[in-house]
């Protein structure tokens, strides 16, 4: 059992740098905080669709992988005696 926790705390470390760049690389809708950080300049650049989209895909992905993993320690720790 606790290799299994160990795996699930890489896990849960990795999804969570992944997800956080994820989230950062989106284009920003204009007026929040990815403005003020720069947003702005880069939603001139524009993607394309297709790019966004996968984005989407792979920042969904990693937000499940991410949610699993938490519940998967929690039950681990739960019911471990």
């Amino acid at each position: 059992m606790e290799i299994l926790n160990i795996i699930l705390i890489v896990v849960l470390v990795i999804t969570s740098i992944f997800l956080t760049l994820l989230i950062l690389m989106h284009k920003g809708k204009g007026g929040g905080m990815s403005d003020m950080f720069g947003g702005g300049m880069s939603s001139s650049l524009g993607s394309s669709g297709v790019a966004e989209r996968n984005l989407n895909r792979f920042t969904t992905l990693m937000a499940v992988i991410w949610g699993a993993s938490i519940v998967l320690l929690g039950l681990l720790t739960r019911f471990s005696a």
